[in-house]
């Protein structure tokens, strides 16, 4: 090896710069790099600092330059995709998704996810004053579960025209496609509140499946009184966290994946054996035993802690279903509610 005073940055290896990068990063600094190499790197890494010798200042100043040089002819590209993955590899889900929905906002989201959670026959019924060539573009282009629904609401003839068309789609230039979204606000998205009203009665379940249990017994055995088959109708609509048993294998799988297992052990721990065997049941048998053990280990805890638990992965669940991830049922028949 070259004399200390000798070496220039030409003269490292790429473990030795990284070393050299690390070390001048310090412990508190140079912690997250290090905990992100993996085995081989943190072996080549360490056998090259082991090695190294005296450091000059000049060759420590030439690593750093070496380095900033490289990210100058770095393009970076930040927008709302790009941070949305970065946070979730960083923060829990059920942190990310509210901070991101508050940055995106209804003005936020592209036309198309905009008319992804439009109703159906709101969207269907605009659809049928259009070609059948332009409708054939848009259901391509929204979550093919709600295409689905709109699609069965528009006439057999039409659909099966849009469906033709829907086949022979190559290639939309970017002018095309900008004049059916320009279109579609002006016509359709701008007049959209003036034509569409919240049911009252998904939004007074919304609100109950937020409170906490007393509460939520509390005005509920109110509501009956007053006005008992809203309250019915309400109660039908509501989704608690016995209704997560019903998903299917996969969505259950994805929900899993992910929730907090500190909340889902806290969850658990208020709900029926079933609902505990339906969790454990998606996992490994070696995964469900440490996750036994870790909800034995809790000991008792007061209710307020499993409510606020289980309402987060409510809050998850349904996060999960309106980006298509999952689909959650009230029921297993053909009536099954999908929550959008």
């Amino acid at each position: 090896m070259a004399d200390a005073d000798e070496r220039r940055v030409a003269d490292l290896s790429g473990p030795e710069r990284a070393a050299v990068l690390l070390l001048v990063l310090g412990e508190e600094h140079g912690s997250p790099v290090w905990s992100a190499l993996d085995d081989d790197e943190l072996r080549k890494v360490t056998l090259a600092m082991s090695t190294l010798g005296t450091v000059t200042s000049k060759l420590v100043e030439q690593v750093l330059g070496d380095l900033a040089n490289q990210y100058n002819r770095l393009t970076v590209v930040g927008d709302f995709d790009r941070t949305h993955e970065l946070l979730l590899k960083l923060l829990p889900r059920e942190r990310v998704d509210p901070i991101m929905e508050q940055i995106r906002g209804p003005a936020g989201r592209t036309i198309w996810q905009r008319l992804s959670n439009v109703q159906d026959n709101l969207l269907a019924t605009y659809l049928k004053t259009e070609h059948p060539q332009t409708v054939a573009l848009i259901l391509s282009r929204i979550r093919a579960e709600h295409a689905a629904k709109v699609m069965a609401l528009l006439p057999e003839e039409f659909a099966t025209d849009v469906m033709l068309r829907i086949l022979q789609i190559d290639t939309v230039s970017k002018e095309t496609l900008d004049q059916i979204e320009e279109s579609l606000r002006l016509n359709f998205i701008a007049n959209l509140s003036q034509t569409s009203r919240r049911d009252a009665h998904d939004l007074l379940a919304e609100i109950f499946n937020s409170f906490d249990r007393q509460n939520e017994t509390k005005f509920m055995e109110a509501l009956e009184q007053a006005a008992f088959k809203s309250a019915e109708r309400i109660r039908a609509l509501m989704f608690t966290f016995e209704d997560i048993t019903r998903l299917d294998l996969n969505s259950a799988q994805v929900l899993i994946r992910n929730v907090d297992k500190a909340d889902l052990a806290k969850a658990l721990k208020g709900a029926s054996a079933s609902t505990r065997e339906f969790f454990t049941g998606k996992m490994t048998q070696r995964a469900a035993t440490v996750f036994l053990d870790e909800m034995s280990s809790l000991g008792p805890i007061r209710l307020k802690e499993v409510d606020e638990a289980q309402q987060r992965i409510i809050a998850i669940a349904k996060g999960l279903a309106d980006k298509g991830e999952i689909i959650i049922s009230k029921s297993g028949n053909e009536d099954d509610m999908i929550l959008e």
